[in-house]
């Protein structure tokens, strides 16, 4: 039990530097809280509720992994580095393509 609750504490640590150290996971969030209220005040069924909150936490995720692989290539190599930003900026494509997937989903469930 007490290895689960080592878990725990080392997630919510995780999560708590995060919100503190990454403003693209903030800004983010802000959005998600938005498109939840927004999902609350008009009317949508169950299942596009379920996508919604799919697309959000798969965005969300995903910017977690990105910040995780940045943060281990800055550890792994502090200097600039043409290889490890190209690594860095195919990263932030993939968040970057799953929002814009999220918002032409939310526009078609919002419209």
């Amino acid at each position: 039990m007490q290895k689960l609750i080592n878990s725990f504490k080392a997630a919510f640590s995780g999560l708590k530097n995060t919100l503190i150290k990454e403003t693209s996971f903030k800004i983010m969030l802000l959005i998600a809280v938005l498109v939840v209220v927004a999902m609350f005040y008009f009317q949508t069924s169950r299942l596009e509720k379920v996508a919604l909150l799919l697309i959000i936490f798969s965005v969300l995720t995903l910017e977690l992994i990105n910040s995780v692989i940045e943060r281990i290539l800055d550890f792994l190599h502090p200097l600039p580095n043409e290889k490890i930003k190209i690594i860095k900026d195919l990263m932030a494509a993939i968040v970057l393509v799953a929002s814009f997937g999220a918002a032409i989903i939310g526009l078609i469930i919002f419209l």
